[in-house]
């Protein structure tokens, strides 16, 4: 089994400034899998049995294309060319970042234009970065049947514009309950919902762009309470509600620490979960990036209802 890659100043820097702190708040350890074409850090995708304390939590996957990480890359194993391990992500941030100050030092006075070679002027920096054994075959296949059940998209997805609103919005229903009924409508409708023994709070956002499945809302439906129409739309099967527990919304949400140029909700079929997805953009463009995909799933406290 060999391992051996170099970065790009790109690639190396969308991990320290974006995926690294984004992972490090949604979970302690996660895995990092590479296969012959992409390089992956994945939360939560075995459980709390291989991923750590935050078992039963959101699931995490970032996927790059290697040539946008690495200018050289190569890979070799008995298990399909494919390394999987754990790794503490705060540990891994802090060698890159290690790295990276190393390289911006100004470079010493004997390494100046016309100076002559100074034994030791260049010297390797080596971070050990403490990971698990390698994962079995059979936990990579494990990864492998949990990629390909997460890659199936909800029929319906609603872009939320604003995403420091939302957060905002949740920062202040995580005060009144635990609990919180997400549903999304295909009319565009995101409804957040937190209902206790003694006050019912909620808020939604309307007219939101959608993606997949889409239906008109019912003319009448605009002098209705925000509840009344969640409730309808489900009946009439054009709207999915879950609940899920708000301390994993909030992990969901820490995501934004990735700088995605766009951020989908959608509820995947019968209310398996609640599914986040993060789009990035070519830069200079609106064309999407497919060399990175960046989604969460949270898991639902109900069977859901559709």
């Amino acid at each position: 089994m060999k391992f051996k890659a170099f970065f790009t100043d790109d690639g190396i820097s969308l991990l320290d400034k974006r995926f690294l702190p984004a992972m490090d708040k949604v979970g302690r350890v996660c895995h990092v899998f590479f296969t012959p074409t992409h390089a992956m850090l994945l939360h939560n995708l075995l459980g709390a049995t291989a991923a750590g304390p935050d078992g039963g939590g959101p699931q995490c996957v970032a996927q790059f294309a290697k040539d946008l990480l690495f200018r050289e890359y190569n890979l070799s194993s008995r298990n399909g060319n494919q390394i999987a391990f754990s790794v503490e992500v705060a540990l891994l941030h802090r060698a890159l970042r290690s790295v990276l100050a190393v390289h911006a030092q100004p470079p010493a006075a004997g390494d100046a234009a016309g100076a002559p070679a100074i034994q030791g002027a260049h010297a390797a920096v080596v971070q050990d970065v403490p990971i698990s054994r390698p994962l079995s075959r059979s936990d990579v296949e494990r990864l492998h049947a949990a990629l390909d059940a997460a890659k199936d998209l909800p029929k319906t997805l609603v872009q939320v514009p604003d995403l420091p609103q939302l957060q905002s919005l949740v920062d202040r229903l995580k005060n009144v309950g635990d609990l919180l009924t997400v549903a999304v409508t295909q009319y565009g409708d995101l409804h957040l919902q937190v209902s206790t023994s003694l006050v019912t709070v909620g808020s939604e956002f309307r007219k939101l762009r959608v993606i997949g499945d889409r239906a008109n809302a019912p003319v009448g439906d605009q002098n209705l309470t925000s509840s009344t129409r969640m409730d309808m739309a489900v009946e009439r099967r054009e709207a999915l509600s879950v609940q899920v527990n708000m301390k994993h919304l909030v992990k969901s949400l820490h995501c934004h620490l990735a700088k995605p140029d766009c951020t989908f909700y959608g509820i995947a079929p019968d209310g398996a979960c609640l599914t986040v997805v993060f789009q990035y953009f070519i830069p200079g463009t609106r064309l999407a990036d497919k060399s990175i995909s960046f989604y969460c799933r949270l898991p639902v406290l109900d069977p859901g209802s559709s």
